[in-house]
């Protein structure tokens, strides 16, 4: 006798949308303003989601603060507001990044999508600060192991 297993059926796929910052594709949230210029709704909710708990410790724990304003800057060199180009002249600063060598990339090696994605297996301050390296890499076309 042959035994046969019902697969349940697939659930719809849920519609996508690029960030235009930094080219994450994620699922598309609805109803949401975007929470941060230059970003998808979808990716400034995952950046958010992603620091909360860091954000919440930074006001006690400097190391925290420092990761956080790494990240902040990581998000904001992909991230630039064409109204606000002091937010990314800042941003590049925090990362290193001279503005004689900035280059736009055509596409980010690494984003907050990554970065989330790695949370289980991975310390937040280590992805942090690899995808930070990535983003000046990324900035200036120059690797680290190349400097």
């Amino acid at each position: 006798m042959r035994h046969h297993r019902e697969v349940p059926p697939a659930a719809p796929p849920q519609p996508t949308e690029a960030c235009p910052g930094c080219g994450a594709v994620l699922v598309r949230l609805t109803d949401v303003a975007p929470l941060h210029p230059g970003a998808s709704a979808s990716c400034a909710r995952l950046f958010e989601v992603t620091l909360r708990g860091l954000r919440e410790e930074g006001g006690a724990d400097a190391g925290a603060a420092t990761v956080v304003r790494l990240a902040d800057a990581a998000y904001d060199a992909q991230h630039p507001d064409p109204a606000d180009p002091d937010r990314l002249r800042a941003a590049l600063e925090d990362l290193g990044v001279s503005p004689a060598t900035v280059r736009s990339p055509g596409a980010w090696r690494t984003t907050t999508a990554d970065v989330a994605a790695d949370l289980d297996v991975i310390d937040l301050k280590v992805l942090v600060e690899a995808w930070a390296r990535s983003v000046r890499e990324d900035r200036t076309g120059v690797s680290a192991v190349r400097q």
